[in-house]
């Protein structure tokens, strides 16, 4: 999962929330801050019964990408779908290909008319789609196989990197001048998300993170965390990045993980103790991360992480009528809106799964 970079620092404290959808809440924090003024919308991009989102973008322009897959239980109807926000609403585009895209993980962007997508095809091999508003048509880089996985993707000037695995090991896949690169590393293991010249994973056994010098990509020294894996990461510049994920401790049990780089080394950033689960994160290039997620112990409310490079404060949303559990995948920053956009899905009691997007920003001033 990737999210552009950008520039403006946040001058409003975010609270995030759960409520009816399109009515305005207040949020509620644990430990609550100073103060909070801040306006929040629960809404949906309305996939099919049983859809949910796994990734979201936002460019400075101020319209949104979102990816993900709806009616996920339905073997043949089962498929990936694009949306895009136009600054008014939510519409679906189209993917020009009879052979069909399973389940989209990540979404970039090196532009408005240069969006990337990846995640399954439905005929066994990695899907990688080009685009924009008018639709995406598959790209098919020379040297990807049945069995491949991709999970992240990052797209920037002319270089589109996208990340997985092959079997046992990292997969890197690299499209540089028009000519396409792909590579099985030496490393073992899988990378989930790329931002920069980051790619985070894990080996199986603990956290994996590559860095990209030159034409190649090397494994960085991390933390020695039995257990860990990385499932984000946003890189604000060469010296400044944060990555998110978990330490299995257990059937069932995982506690939050979160390394924050400085340019020499990555250490572990203090986030609140518990098994709440960390996927995704952004932040506005001034020291601000946002890290969306869930918390089992309190599965029907909203969790986001509001971190800057010493510390994370819990803020929770408020439990909506009907869904018991709520898990936002992804989360991206507005730049000129200062707002954050989180996306996942909710559960209802008959297991239902429904897309969330949830925005939270500055309280906008009311229109007479």
């Amino acid at each position: 999962m990737t999210r552009r970079t950008p520039r403006r620092a946040l001058t409003m404290i975010l609270a995030a929330g759960l409520a009816v959808p399109g009515l305005p809440t207040v949020a509620h924090a644990d430990p609550r801050p100073a103060a909070i003024d801040a306006w929040q919308r629960s809404t949906s991009v309305r996939l099919p019964v049983d859809g949910s989102l796994s990734d979201v973008l936002a460019l400075p322009s101020g319209t949104v990408w979102a990816v993900g897959q709806q009616q996920i239980w339905d073997v043949w109807k089962n498929r990936g779908t694009i949306r895009h926000w136009n600054g008014e609403r939510w519409s679906e585009v189209g993917i020009r290909d009879t052979t069909g895209a399973g389940n989209l993980r990540s979404v970039s962007a090196a532009g408005e008319g240069d969006v990337w997508t990846v995640g399954d095809g439905l005929d066994g091999l990695p899907y990688l789609a080009h685009g924009d508003v008018a639709g995406f048509d598959r790209v098919r880089p020379q040297g990807l196989r049945s069995g491949d996985w991709l999970g992240g993707v990052e797209a920037g000037g002319e270089r589109v990197v996208g990340v997985g695995s092959r079997g046992k090991h990292a997969l890197i896949v690299t499209r540089e001048d028009g000519d396409w690169l792909v590579r099985e590393t030496g490393e073992k293991g899988a990378l989930y998300a790329v931002d920069g010249d980051l790619a985070v994973g894990d080996t199986g056994t603990g956290p994996l993170i590559m860095k990209r010098s030159g034409g190649s990509w090397k494994r960085v020294k991390t933390p020695a965390i039995a257990g860990g894996y990385l499932r984000d990461v946003h890189a604000d510049s060469a010296k400044r990045a944060v990555a998110v994920g978990g330490v299995y401790r257990g059937p069932g049990a995982v506690e939050p993980l979160a390394l924050a780089w400085n340019g020499k080394q990555w250490q572990r950033l203090p986030v609140p103790a518990g098994g709440a689960r960390l996927y995704g994160v952004t932040g506005d290039g001034n020291g601000h991360y946002w890290i969306s997620g869930h918390d089992p112990a309190r599965a029907a409310e909203a969790y986001l992480l509001r971190c800057d490079k010493r510390s994370c404060d819990v803020m929770r949303g408020v439990a909506a009528d009907g869904r018991t559990s709520v898990r936002l995948q992804a989360v991206t920053y507005l730049e000129g809106r200062q707002a954050v956009w989180a996306v996942g899905h909710a559960v209802d009691g008959r297991e239902r799964y429904t897309d969330v997007v949830e925005s939270f920003g500055p309280r906008e001033p009311e229109k007479s």
